[in-house]
């Protein structure tokens, strides 16, 4: 009994992994295609394109061992920036907008080349709201910066996580 209890605590293990690409199989995994997302919103703001496109590209190679591949890789991902929005979200007793909520919104197709089950394309957004008494120029680098972080998160998390 106790030979067949060593035998079955030493046949399993625990994988962990801060990254969330722990469950990613390396061994049927090796390559990844990340197309620039170009933006296809009504309102451009030209840096959002290239901080974007950058993000995402970097948490695949900072996150997961997966080679950077310009065609037929193991996992696809494309898409274009749909959304880049403000709108006045609360209105001060003077009647003037207080606060201002600035949202981005990006469309992904994503395909699994070795199990395309696991396909998709899926709508990702982040806002931020600001003081209405400051101007989108003077906040929108570092709200760019934090929603461009939460949305290429998300896009991580829903292709080589699978939480």
């Amino acid at each position: 009994m106790l030979a067949m209890s060593v035998w079955l605590w030493a046949g399993c293990s625990i994988s962990y992994s801060f990254t969330g690409a722990g469950s990613l199989d390396y061994s049927k995994y090796k390559t990844v295609s990340i197309a620039d997302f170009p933006i296809k919103s009504d309102y451009v703001y030209a840096p959002l394109g290239t901080t974007f496109n950058q993000e995402l590209k970097d948490i695949f190679i900072r996150q997961t061992r997966l080679t950077m591949a310009n065609a037929n890789a193991d996992l696809e991902i494309e898409g274009e920036i749909t959304g880049y929005n403000q709108y006045n979200e609360a209105v001060a007793a003077d009647g003037y907008a207080s606060s201002t909520k600035l949202t981005v919104t990006v469309n992904v197709r994503f395909t699994d080349n070795i199990n395309h089950n696991n396909d998709f394309e899926r709508q990702f957004s982040a806002f931020r709201t600001y003081d209405s008494r400051e101007l989108l120029t003077a906040v929108q680098d570092e709200l760019i910066a934090q929603m461009v972080k939460e949305i290429t998160d998300q896009i991580f998390m829903a292709t080589v996580a699978n939480w």
